[in-house]
């Protein structure tokens, strides 16, 4: 199954997986190209995760410039923050290419006992927003020297860091 190779699905069986399904905090939905999944200024309290396609996560400032800040890709997740947070959405997210998401609405899964599948899903979404967050903090420390230079030595020494070798 596709949807059991999803990072919050990790570790899941089947059976649990259509457990979550009967539990009713799951839809899916399709995307055209450049049609917008979820807009800044609102709130979420839907996780999305990338079953097929592509999703941008864009940010448009008060002069019409659009930065994509990143790209979301098959087997991915996104809006996790904003759904557990509740707080106002500051970025878009966009079909990069016709998609499928599957939207899981994490107050659906709040709550469980110890063990169920309730447990696996809150573990595995605080491992997707670990990564995550590890990923940002790799970024700023590339992007905070101020010379190319210096952002180069930074990404080569983590990756040095990362291999064991230089």
């Amino acid at each position: 199954m596709i949807y059991l190779k999803n990072p919050l699905c990790l570790g899941m069986e089947e059976s649990e997986y259509k457990e979550m399904l009967a539990l009713g905090g799951m839809r899916q939905k399709h995307f055209e190209k450049n049609e917008v999944i979820l807009s800044a200024g609102c709130t979420t309290h839907e996780i999305g995760l990338v079953l097929s396609g592509s999703v941008n996560i864009e940010n448009l400032d008060l002069w019409g410039s659009k930065s994509i800040l990143s790209s979301i890709s098959a087997g991915q997740a996104f809006a996790e923050t904003y759904a557990l947070c509740g707080d106002v959405m500051m970025v878009d997210a966009v079909a990069a290419e016709e998609c499928e998401v599957l939207f899981v609405n994490i107050s659906a899964f709040s709550g469980g006992a110890p063990g169920t599948v309730h447990e696996k899903l809150l573990r595995n979404l605080l491992t997707v927003s670990m990564r995550k967050n590890l990923s940002l903090s790799q970024r700023i420390f590339c992007t905070t020297p101020k010379t190319v230079r210096g952002r180069l030595l930074t990404y080569f020494s983590a990756q040095a860091a990362r291999s064991g070798s230089l």
